[in-house]
C-alpha cells in the first residue's frame, strides 16, 4: 500500500539514520552483535533501566541498559519492538557479568538486534560517536543536495528546461523521472522505462495525488511505494494544472526527498501558467514602480487583474524560515509567481491575482487580504499581517481578513473615518496595532503576544498606555466596542 501524508507521524531528526553496522565497526567501543540482524537504521540513543521503556521510546532508539530491573525478558523484548526500537544494547558489569542468555534468546526470536557493550566502554562513548556518525552523514547528505540544486538550477535555466530538469533529476537520484498530466498522460520523461508491474503502480499512486481522482480531500501532495526493491514517488505539482511527477529508483539514501522537492518547485514554476506576467513583464513593472509611475499604470504589466490578495505566511511547527525555494513552491501552490522571500524572520509574501479564496496549504500558515485593486496594496498588505498574526494566534492554518458587514457598513465611510482618526489621534502606529490585535483576540494577553511576537508584559505595558493615552477603561465592553470599530475604519 503507498504511504500518505495523511496524519500525524512521531517525530524524525534532521539527520539521516545510521547503520548499526557502522556503529559496530568502532574499534575503540569493542561492541559485538550477539543476536538479531545486523542491517538495522539508528535515529536515536536512549539510556533506561526502567522495566518497561515502552511510554518513553520514539521509535528508531538504540536502547541502552544495564539490566537492573529485567526479569522478563521475553517480555521486556517484546515490549522495545512494540515500541519500534531499533537494537538494544546491553552492558555487562556491574549488574550482569554477561548478558543473559535468555535475552539473547529473546531477541533472537523476536529479530532484535542485540549489542554487547564491554565494561570499558561508557554509555556515553556510544553516544558520542553515533551523534558523530549522524554528523558525518548529514555533511555528506547537505553536499550531495547542494550538487543536485545546482544542477536542478542550471537545467532549468536551459532553453528546453523541462526535459532538462526531469534529466538531471533521473541522473541525480540514478533511476526514472517523469512528468504526467491531470490525465495520466506522460508529457516528458527520462531514465530507463520501467517494467509493466512497476507502471501499473506508479499508475495507483498518481491516483493518490491527484486532485481530480483522489478520494481525500484535500489530495496529499506526495506518496510513496515500494515494489520488490523499487521504490516509488509521486508528488503532485502546483500551479492548478493537476501534473504529477513521478520518480522510481532502485535505491533510497538521504536527501533523496530533499532533492525530489527541489525540483518538485522548479517543474511547478516552469510548467505551470503563471496567471500574471512573463518575468520581462513583471521586471517591467518594477522598474516603473521604482522610478515613481502610477500603480494603475502599472497594473496591465502584471497580468491586468483587476484586483489582488495579497497572502502572508510562515513555516508551520517551528520548522524557521522559508529559503527562496520553499516559498516560491508555495507560490506556484498558490497560482502566482509574485513572491517576495523575506528575510530572517519575516513572512513570505504572495500577490495573487484575482478574487478567488485562497485555501490551506500544507506546512504552511496563511494570513489573506480582502481582494484589492493594485492603487490599494499597501491597505492589503495590512490586512494580510494581521489576518496572519490572527491565524499563529489561535493555532490555525488560514485566517482570512474579516471584511465591514453589519452595523459598520450604514455609517458613511467619511464620517466613520474622520471619528476614527480623532479619537485614536493619542496612539502612536504601534499601540494602535497592538489594541487592534489585543480586541481581535479578545484581551487575550498570551495569543497577542504570539500574534505581535513580543512578550507577554510588552503587550500589558501597551495595553496600559493606551487606557492612559485615551483616558478609557478598557475593561467596559462599551468601550471596547468604540474602539474596535474606530480600528477597523483605519
Amino acid at each position: 500500500m503507498p504511504d500518505t501524508p495523511t496524519g500525524p507521524t512521531a517525530p524524525t531528526p534532521p539527520t539521516p539514520p545510521i547503520p548499526l553496522a557502522e556503529l559496530l565497526a568502532r574499534e575503540e567501543l569493542g561492541l559485538r552483535l550477539l543476536a538479531g540482524p545486523a542491517q538495522a537504521d539508528l535515529l536515536w540513543v536512549h539510556t533506561s533501566e526502567m522495566a518497561d521503556p515502552y511510554p518513553y521510546l520514539l521509535g528508531g532508539e538504540l536502547l541502552l541498559s544495564a539490566g537492573v530491573l529485567l526479569k522478563e525478558p521475553d517480555t521486556y523484548v517484546a515490549r522495545l519492538v512494540e515500541a519500534g526500537a531499533a537494537a538494544l544494547g546491553f552492558g555487562v558489569t556491574p549488574v550482569h557479568d554477561a548478558v543473559p542468555q535468555a535475552l539473547i534468546e529473546a531477541c533472537e526470536r523476536h529479530g532484535l538486534p542485540l549489542v554487547e557493550v564491554p565494561p570499558a566502554t561508557p554509555f556515553t562513548a556510544i553516544a558520542r560517536a553515533v551523534w558523530r556518525l549522524m554528523a558525518e552523514a548529514r555533511h555528506r547528505e547537505l553536499r550531495r543536495v547542494t550538487r543536485a540544486q545546482q544542477a536542478l538550477a542550471t537545467a532549468a535555466a536551459r532553453p528546453d528546461p523541462v526535459p532538462a530538469v526531469l534529466h538531471q533529476l533521473a541522473a541525480q537520484l540514478t533511476g526514472r523521472a517523469a512528468l504526467l498530466s491531470a490525465a495520466g498522460e506522460e508529457l516528458h520523461a527520462a531514465g530507463r522505462r520501467p517494467a509493466p508491474e512497476v507502471r501499473a503502480a506508479l499508475a495507483r499512486l498518481t491516483r493518490v495525488v491527484s486532485p481530480t481522482t483522489a478520494a481525500a480531500s484535500p489530495a496529499p501532495t506526495s506518496a510513496t511505494d515500494t515494489l520488490g526493491d523499487t521504490h516509488l514517488f509521486a508528488y503532485a505539482l502546483g500551479g492548478g494544472q493537476g501534473l504529477v511527477l513521478t520518480l522510481t529508483t532502485g535505491r533510497r539514501e538521504a536527501g533523496d526527498h530533499t532533492v525530489a522537492g527541489i525540483a518538485v518547485v522548479l517543474l511547478s514554476l516552469l510548467a505551470a501558467p503563471h496567471q500574471g506576467a512573463d518575468a520581462a513583464g513583471r521586471s517591467a513593472a518594477l522598474v516603473r514602480l521604482l522610478l515613481g509611475a502610477d500603480p494603475a499604470d502599472v497594473a496591465p504589466l502584471l497580468g491586468g487583474a483587476e484586483h489582488w490578495t495579497l497572502v502572508h505566511a510562515r513555516r508551520s511547527g517551528g520548522s524557521g524560515p522559508a529559503d527562496p525555494l520553499t516559498a516560491g513552491a508555495l507560490g506556484a501552490a498558490l497560482g502566482s509567481a509574485l513572491v517576495d522571500a523575506g528575510r530572517g524572520g519575516d513572512a513570505v509574501k504572495v500577490l495573487v491575482p484575482g478574487e478567488d479564496r485562497i485555501t490551506p496549504q500544507p506546512g504552511w500558515t496563511l494570513g489573506t487580504s480582502a481582494p484589492a485593486p493594485i492603487t490599494a496594496l499597501d491597505l492589503a498588505d495590512g490586512q494580510a499581517s494581521r489576518a496572519l498574526g490572527r491565524a499563529v494566534a489561535t493555532r490555525t492554518p488560514l485566517a482570512h481578513h474579516r471584511t465591514g458587514s453589519g452595523l459598520g457598513a450604514l455609517i458613511p465611510p467619511a464620517e466613520a473615518e474622520a471619528h476614527a482618526r480623532a479619537l485614536l489621534a493619542p496612539l502612536t502606529v504601534t499601540l494602535a496595532e497592538t489594541l487592534r490585535c489585543w480586541l481581535s483576540l479578545h484581551g487575550s494577553w498570551d495569543r497577542t503576544a504570539t500574534a505581535l511576537q513580543v512578550h507577554r508584559n510588552t503587550v500589558r505595558q501597551r495595553i496600559a498606555r493606551c487606557a492612559t493615552l485615551l483616558d478609557a477603561d478598557l475593561d467596559d465592553m462599551d468601550v471596547r466596542a468604540e474602539l474596535w470599530f474606530a480600528l477597523r475604519r483605519l
